[in-house]
């Protein structure tokens, strides 16, 4: 399953022809900019006086107490988390090769 989804993800990034160890590393890198920007995404959308509860929140490690905020404080956030994903999947294809 990890290796599948390992192929997936390098295909869907572009770097399928890279070797396993670097397609990890550029799996990794990726996956930290997509969590912070799906992130900012979703507090971009959270009211003012929310974001302190949901820095307490996250940083608890409850992740069943994160969701459970989240889908009252933002309904939409699995939405705008995707959609934040997408975007930066487009700029690292679009992304010039050095």
């Amino acid at each position: 399953m990890h290796d599948e989804l390992t192929k997936a993800i390098a295909a869907d990034l572009g770097v399928s022809e890279l070797a396993p160890e670097a397609q990890q590393e550029v799996i990794a890198k990726f996956g930290e900019i997509a969590l912070k920007a799906a992130t900012l995404a979703v507090v971009g959308k959270l009211a003012v006086e929310k974001r302190d509860a949901f820095a307490e929140l996250a940083a608890s490690g409850d992740a069943a107490a994160v969701q459970e905020f989240l889908n009252r404080e933002v309904p939409d956030h699995e939405e705008l988390a995707k959609a934040a994903v997408a975007d930066e999947i487009r700029r690292f294809k679009e992304a010039p090769v050095s």
